[in-house]
């Protein structure tokens, strides 16, 4: 995915997909829709609208990974330069499902699956199965229990919700009778080994408007309104350029291993997946210990969409785009649940109360780059 320059665009539009957006999402999707309109040279429209908008030269920003090569082509979806997210074949591949293999006699396998992904991500990932119905979760559990404890991961979730752990057969049971089994034969379900001291590492890269930007980062963890602990926004250090000026920094062995693991797995993304298409890429790596007392690190979950870190990823973009020199910054996104007193300097992207999840803050904020992060 090379950087190029962009196709001339006149109007960007937010584009509805199947996932069901929060008051607060849409309006952080609508004012980073004004940003990236902005460094294209663009306006913002507003929603997509078949009937206004048809033969316009759009940019679409979509509200999850776009599923199926005839939806990207009835949009005239081609190129990095067309949309911030990205476009794939097939449900399981837009989930962290596509991150593990499954059982080696599984009894259900979607469309589209592909073992030399799993093999060719290798070490990337962390010990666990992805499965599509009820009895290979449970045969997965147990064989996965004969380790330690098992994080079950509801894959069409987001910031960490409906995850839990189970250490029994009994738990196991009880947290499967609680999955939704008709949209797991769609997009899957994960189990995976749990880790506890666990610090999770961002890494990434976003095309917009013929620039080419990469990071590393951590993620941070809150509570929400109900006292589930979610994601709470994170801190990214940006370079100008690819994964490879990246690694040309100064990084610990962690954070250097986390890039080198996302570069991996993002390879095997490409190489299955031939129509795998994407203008915004996020790896969550996770380091951490098991229940066997050993180290392990892998990439989570990937990210083809809009997401958590997308604020900070546009407010970065923006600084590229304003000054040419610029070569690194540093950026960060933050939620907060409940009252809040926000910096003086926050650039504020929603605060209030929203129906669905209570009194919530999301803002951004800039920062020089800092060479020891």
């Amino acid at each position: 995915m090379s950087e190029s320059c962009s196709t001339a665009k006149s109007e960007v539009v937010l584009l509805a997909t199947h996932k069901k957006l929060a008051t607060h999402e849409v309006v952080v999707q609508q004012a980073l829709a004004e940003r990236i309109a902005g460094l294209l040279g663009a306006t913002f429209v507003g929603d997509y609208d078949p009937a206004l908008h048809k033969g316009q030269a759009l940019y679409y920003i979509p509200s999850d990974t776009l599923i199926g090569k005839k939806a990207g082509d009835a949009l005239s979806i081609h190129t990095v330069d067309d949309f911030f997210g990205g476009l794939i074949d097939f449900p399981f591949m837009a989930t962290k499902a596509i991150s593990h293999p499954l059982l080696k006699d599984a009894t259900a396998q979607p469309p589209g699956w592909s073992t030399r992904f799993f093999e060719d991500a290798g070490d990337s990932v962390l010990n666990g199965f992805s499965v599509f119905n009820e009895a290979d979760a449970r045969r997965a559990g147990r064989q996965l229990l004969e380790d330690g404890p098992v994080r079950i991961k509801p894959v069409l979730a987001t910031a960490g919700r409906g995850q839990v752990v189970v250490t029994s057969e009994s738990e196991l049971d009880q947290a499967l009778a609680q999955q939704n089994m008709t949209e797991v034969s769609e997009w899957g379900l994960v189990l995976e080994e749990d880790l506890h001291d666990v610090i999770t590492y961002s890494v990434g890269q976003v095309q917009v408007a013929g620039m080419t930007v990469s990071y590393h980062g951590t993620q941070r963890l809150t509570k929400d309104n109900h006292g589930e602990q979610v994601y709470g926004g994170s801190q990214l250090w940006l370079v100008r350029g690819d994964y490879e000026a990246l690694l040309t920094l100064d990084l610990d062995d962690d954070v250097r291993r986390s890039v080198t693991q996302a570069m991996r797995y993002e390879k095997a993304a490409l190489t299955c997946f031939p129509d795998f298409l994407a203008s915004r890429r996020n790896y969550d790596i996770a380091h951490g210990t098991n229940a066997r007392g050993q180290v392990c690190s892998g990439v989570l979950e990937q990210s083809w969409r809009i997401g958590g870190a997308s604020p900070a990823e546009i407010e970065a973009l923006v600084a590229f785009a304003a000054d040419p020199s610029l070569q690194r910054i540093g950026a960060s996104s933050h939620e907060i649940y409940g009252p809040a007193t926000l910096p003086a300097q926050a650039h504020v992207l929603y605060e209030g109360d929203d129906p669905d999840v209570g009194l919530i803050s999301k803002f951004t904020q800039v920062q020089p780059y800092d060479r020891t992060q």
